[in-house]
């Protein structure tokens, strides 16, 4: 079902004095026919401003354009989603898939073949055992506390009621930047209630995922947005690049720090987020629970609901 945004300048004056402008506003739409005036009320309670006079609006087009989670607009489901449907939101794991530029591969070898399984069971009867060696920061994986802090809760410590069906709020961000600040703000992200809510970052990198170009310029999450979310009660939070932190920035990890300090868990290299609406979906990241072990991949999905 397709989905509209309007594009617009606006000019907003206050009853009691004052005046607000914005230009090249985006706004999503329930409708391509909304009108000039309804997008204007859905503008206010979108900024969730009181005591409005007037709006005025300049240059406003709508355009065919997935929804990015404005307050006031009802998430469009299709026909499809209306009868529920799971996201895989993790990168395969595989031999040799590099992850992190500098960890190691993983390496997958026979422990029981097929062939060499036949002549210990009945016949007909084969299995195959594999041994897989890799470090814990593969593929799609979970930082727990321990990775960041030695007294912190390791993988087996952790609550699965704060892993497992959290309410997801997802941010599209993957149009908010263009490569010269790569930072995520609070402010980006201070327009919603994150309360016990995974946060979810999409910002389009896993694109690039197990290829050179992954590994510079990243996206990530400022250490003051870190606190934000803390502050604002966030559990979980989830980012499809190749970190929560700068990796650029001479080694500090504000975020990490931050977070996990907090014991807000980390999801790094997410991917497939763009197929989640703002609101709506559960998302469920579920690691092993190994003793004295900080991070580990997880199958991290998203259920949405009918």
């Amino acid at each position: 079902m397709p989905e509209y945004r309007a594009h617009f300048d606006f000019d907003i004056s206050f009853a009691n004095g004052g005046g607000l402008a914005g230009t090249g506003f985006r706004l999503d739409l329930p409708t391509a026919e909304a009108t000039e005036d309804e997008i204007a009320r859905l503008l206010v309670a979108h900024l969730g401003l009181a005591l409005v006079d007037e709006v005025s609006l300049r240059g406003l087009r709508v355009v065919e354009e997935p929804h990015r989670g404005s307050r006031g607009v009802e998430q469009a489901v299709d026909a499809a989603a209306s009868a529920g449907r799971v996201v895989d939101l993790s990168h395969p794991i595989r031999a040799g898939l590099v992850t992190y530029p500098g960890l190691p591969a993983p390496t997958i070898t026979p422990h029981l073949t097929r062939e060499d399984s036949r002549a210990r069971y009945a016949p007909g009867t084969e299995f195959a055992m594999d041994v897989i060696h890799m470090i814990g920061n593969t593929g799609t994986y979970l930082d727990s506390p321990f990775h960041r802090y030695a007294d912190g809760s390791d993988l087996a410590g952790l609550d699965l009621a704060s892993l497992v069906g959290l309410r997801a709020e997802v941010f599209h961000l993957e149009d908010a930047w263009d490569g010269s600040r790569r930072g995520i703000r609070s402010a980006t992200l201070a327009d919603r209630d994150v309360r016990g809510a995974a946060v979810l970052l999409h910002t389009g990198w896993d694109r690039w995922f197990g290829r050179p170009e992954y590994g510079v310029g990243a996206p990530f999450l400022t250490g003051e947005a870190a606190q934000w979310l803390i502050d604002a009660g966030a559990v979980l939070v989830g980012i499809d690049s190749l970190n929560i932190d700068d990796t650029e920035s001479g080694g500090e990890r504000p975020a990490h720090s931050l977070l996990l300090d907090a014991g807000v868990h980390v999801v790094e290299h997410l991917t497939n987020l763009g197929e989640l609406p703002p609101r709506g979906a559960r998302f469920t990241a579920a690691p092993p629970a190994v003793e004295g072990f900080g991070t580990f991949p997880v199958r991290a999905f998203a259920e949405i609901p009918a």
